[in-house]
């Protein structure tokens, strides 16, 4: 073989090529990508070749899952969570809902989708919330989108005895200055939080349409009011490509 030869596959050349072109900008998130027959004439290769090219993109994350022009380049926007902070006093006191607030503040567009239901908690929610698997719990589950991609989903789940008859049954997306806890009388003094990466469920793979391989951070903070009681338990689920988890300790 010559020196200084390419030794790369050939559906690594056309990969390369497109990756370079989403990294310089031409092509932009949202923007579809060129069509199989076009891609395979530019480079001279045939359709499987640049399908082969297109997979390795989509498996990085980089591109959406479909074919030739059903495959659009995806954002590749992260935020930042500070989650020692997210739920402090100041930010609840803050007009507007706290991830609201830091989505603007990062400079994109935030939108919730919000019902409530009542239900039997798992074992896990159960166990965090102190009651039984056969207790009726309230739950407001939610979908995050940030500039209308789904971002997040994250799911609240409250004593029935706490929220039954108060603002915690309304459906959609509601803010209350000083948190929706404290106003009915329950408010959070302490959070304990888990962290757990995995692979998604089929479910969460389809309704935050994540790429094949895609890992997600389930973050489950339970809450405890002045008693030590258990007043909520959210479980949230974050794509591994789109968060970037923080916190900030005192080193004693």
């Amino acid at each position: 073989m010559p020196a200084g030869a390419d030794t790369r596959a050939l559906y690594e050349r056309v990969a390369d090529d497109l990756r370079a072109a989403i990294v310089r900008g031409e092509l932009k998130p949202g923007d579809n990508v060129p069509a199989e027959q076009e891609l395979a004439a530019n480079h001279q290769v045939s359709r499987q070749t640049v399908r082969q090219a297109l997979q390795q993109l989509t498996n990085e994350g980089l591109l959406s899952s479909g074919r030739g022009r059903g495959r659009v380049v995806r954002s590749q926007t992260r935020l930042r969570w500070q989650l020692s902070s997210f739920e402090s006093t100041a930010r609840h006191n803050a007009d507007g809902d706290a991830w609201n607030n830091d989505v603007r503040n990062q400079g994109h567009e935030p939108r919730q989708e919000v019902t409530v239901g009542i239900d039997t908690p798992s074992a896990k929610v159960a166990q965090r919330l102190g009651v039984s698997e056969d207790d009726l719990v309230v739950v407001r589950r939610r979908v995050r989108y940030v500039d209308d991609m789904p971002f997040q989903l994250s799911d609240s789940y409250f004593p029935m005895d706490i929220a039954q008859g108060t603002v915690l049954m309304k459906p959609g997306d509601i803010a209350v200055p000083g948190g929706i806890l404290s106003s009915i009388g329950h408010p959070q003094v302490k959070t304990l939080d888990e962290i757990q990466v995995r692979m998604p469920t089929k479910d969460e793979t389809t309704r935050l349409g994540l790429p094949a391989g895609t890992p997600i951070a389930e973050h489950t903070r339970t809450g405890y009011d002045a008693d030590g009681r258990p007043v909520r338990v959210m479980v949230s689920v974050l794509p591994g490509d789109r968060h970037v988890l923080v916190y900030e300790l005192d080193a004693t």
